[in-house]
């Protein structure tokens, strides 16, 4: 089946018309229409045939063209139901290869079962441009679960984009933040305006680069981590040594967990690195352990 002509937003309207469709915000639906910009992003995947690539909301399939071209074998998960009808005729020649496969319905809800089949010998990535409703759902979901891609490059809102890579003590700093670099180096790399898309969204967008930590920061309990990191950043305008006592059990002392730490109880979770972090829930564990491994019910 013929693909629209990607790159023009008059061309995407009409294909779209004819074929009895239309963009439906509540799946926060806007195309990327400036093809030199899909190719710097599919660009930080190296032509390299057989690598899994996951894309999340394909759309019409403009970065799924491109990303095949790439000899990836690309899994497509859309929740549109006549995008999937479209693309397997866009790609049919690539479904019939077993280059391209397309998953049906909500991202949030099927992820967890393709995770299952994957070959965990090979490299795993994500790229696309991910609906702005769901992003950061996806992807902080992916990364509580355990989950952690090779390398993922996508587009997200950037007020988004800016929380995953921002700093300690700077206002975006958040518990989202925290979890993304605990696993990623994070790097913006390149803002997309509005124009960039069809139709145009209300906010500018960002390319954010994330590259697995090789090696990764040691964490004992993941589980845990992510408990902790809620839990302390759950009351910003609170220090760690009030918002602490929701994952401690009163058997432990915390002002002892802060003290083998060398982390002061008057701070705030805004002004914690993401090794303090680390460090912090590790030692509180030990300190559960010790006291029969209680945990607390919060």
């Amino acid at each position: 089946m013929q693909h629209p002509d990607y790159d023009s937003p008059n061309a995407l309207k009409d294909f779209m018309e004819q074929s009895g469709l239309a963009m439906q915000k509540k799946f926060g639906q806007n195309f990327m229409v400036t093809r030199s910009e899909r190719e710097k992003i599919v660009s930080e995947k190296k032509k390299k045939k057989g690598n899994c690539v996951w894309e999340v909301g394909p759309g019409l399939g403009s970065m799924t063209e491109l990303l095949l071209k790439t000899g990836a074998q690309v899994t497509a998960f859309e929740i549109d139901k006549g995008f999937i009808q479209l693309l397997p005729q866009f790609f049919d020649k690539e479904t019939e290869a077993g280059d391209f496969k397309l998953v049906a319905g909500d991202v949030l809800k099927t992820w967890h079962k393709e995770a299952q089949l994957l070959d965990k010998s090979n490299q795993f990535f994500l790229f696309g441009n991910l609906p702005y409703n769901i992003a950061a759902t996806f992807i902080a979901d992916t990364i509580t679960k355990g989950f952690v891609f090779d390398k993922c490059v996508f587009t997200i809102q950037k007020e988004v984009a800016l929380r995953m890579a921002a700093h300690p003590s700077t206002p975006n700093y958040s518990a989202f933040s925290v979890l993304c670099q605990n696993e990623y180096s994070v790097k913006n790399f390149l803002e997309l305006p509005p124009a960039a898309f069809w139709p145009r969204p209300q906010v500018a967008s960002e390319a954010v680069l994330l590259t697995r930590r090789d090696p990764p920061l040691p964490c004992k309990d993941p589980a845990f981590f992510v408990r902790m990191v809620h839990a302390l950043f759950a009351s910003r305008r609170k220090t760690i040594a009030n918002n602490i006592k929701a994952v401690l059990p009163p058997a432990v002392d915390a002002d002892a967990v802060f003290d083998a730490c060398g982390i002061s109880k008057t701070q705030r979770a805004e002004n914690l690195t993401v090794e303090q972090f680390l460090l912090l829930s590790q030692t509180a564990q030990s300190a559960m352990i010790a006291h029969g491994g209680q945990q607390s019910g919060n």
